[in-house]
Order: C-alpha cells, then structure tokens, then sequence
C-alpha cells in the first residue's frame, strides 16, 4: 500500500499556519523551529520560501490586509461612504487578527496587499476632489484611528468586580463593572460614534476644499 503523501509545503500553508499561531499565542509563538514542527517539515525547508522570521510577519501582516474589503473604493459610492464602509471592513479584519496589528502599525513597506489598500484610498480621495496633500492626511489619519480601536478593547479593560470601583475613590464609575460583559456592543458603538465624528469634521473640509474657502 502507497504511504500518505505529506501536504506539499507552500508560501500560503507556512503563512496559514503562522498566522493561526500569532491570532492563538502572539507574534513571539512564531520561530521557524516552531512552524516547522506544526507544518511537520524540517526547519531548513522552510527557507526555500522565507529567508527570515520577520519575512514570514510580513507576510501574515499582508494577508490580513488582504482581507479587507476594497470594492466601495471602485463601485460608485462617494468619498464619505466608501472611507466609512472600508473603515468598517479594515476594522473588522484588525478585530479578528488584533496580534498582528503592532506589524501593520510599522507601514506598508512593500507588502502587496497593504500598498495596494493605500493606493486605493488615496485615489479615491484624489479623485473625489480632495488636494493630493489632504488626501495623503485622510489615509494617515484613518489608519491612526482604526489601528487604534484594534489595539485593545475600552469596555475589556475594565474589571467585573464592582469593589474595585470605591465610590469614595471613583464616584463616577459606578456602573464601570458592567462594561466588561457589554464589551462588543461598548467598543462598537464607541468606533461608531468616533467614525461619525472624524467624516463629519472631512466633510466640513470638504466644502471648503469645494468652494475654495
């Protein structure tokens, strides 16, 4: 009887599996020596696709940018729609991969897939109207603002136990031991409410832009 043919080794399955590794235990789980074990391959094979455990970051880095949806940028919706609809989509990828996100924070570098995000908001801003300088502002500025609601969770940081919140100390954080179990809903309506404001504040450059104020 033939024995069973190992999975062949590639670029996406050694990216997969290192990915599942940092969402699971953090960007210090990944080494060649441990991916290798989880791929069932020796070490050195691994450097026929990545020279460096740092390539292999990137290339988790990208495939989460990849995920992230782009379409609202080529399909007719205007400037404002399209950068809140993307910031949602961005966001929600960041929100399923949050150990990643110190590696994206670092820029594009030359990852595909993240330049091809930033190109594709710049344009859609350059084409809606906006200068190239204030366009270039828009990108930087939603990827501060939506990195940062990736990187830890408002409403998680607060403890369940009303005792730690003495009103002698805290008279206004009564309630602050409920918000661990409102989490999801606290930090969603928190981006929400802070997505509102800053297109809000856009819009109003906007018409300045328009009208050449």
């Amino acid at each position: 009887m033939a024995r069973p043919r190992k999975p062949l080794l590639s670029t996406d399955r050694i990216v997969g599996t290192a990915r599942a590794l940092v969402d699971a235990e953090g960007l210090a789980a990944v080494s060649t020596r441990r991916l290798a074990a989880e791929l069932g391959v020796s070490g050195p094979s691994l450097y026929n696709h990545f020279r460096t455990k740092d390539e292999i970051l990137e290339a988790v880095a990208d495939s989460v940018s990849a995920l992230v949806d782009l379409s609202m940028f080529e399909d007719g919706r205007d400037w404002r729609t399209a950068l809140h609809d993307w910031a949602v989509s961005y966001r929600a990828a960041l929100r399923d991969h949050p150990n990643i996100v110190p590696v994206l924070a670092r820029g594009p570098g030359r990852r595909p897939a993240a330049l091809r995000l930033a190109d594709a908001v710049y344009g859609a801003m350059v084409e809606a109207g906006w200068p190239p300088a204030q366009a270039t502002s828009i990108g930087a500025l939603m990827r501060y603002f939506i990195m940062g609601s990736a990187l830890g969770s408002f409403a998680g940081g607060f403890v369940d136990d009303a005792s730690a919140y003495d009103p002698a100390d805290y008279p206004h954080l009564g309630q602050a031991h409920l918000l661990a179990e409102q989490q999801e809903k606290v930090d969603e309506r928190a981006f929400e409410a802070g997505l509102t404001a800053l297109l809000d504040g856009l819009a109003l450059q906007y018409e300045q832009v328009r009208t050449g104020a």
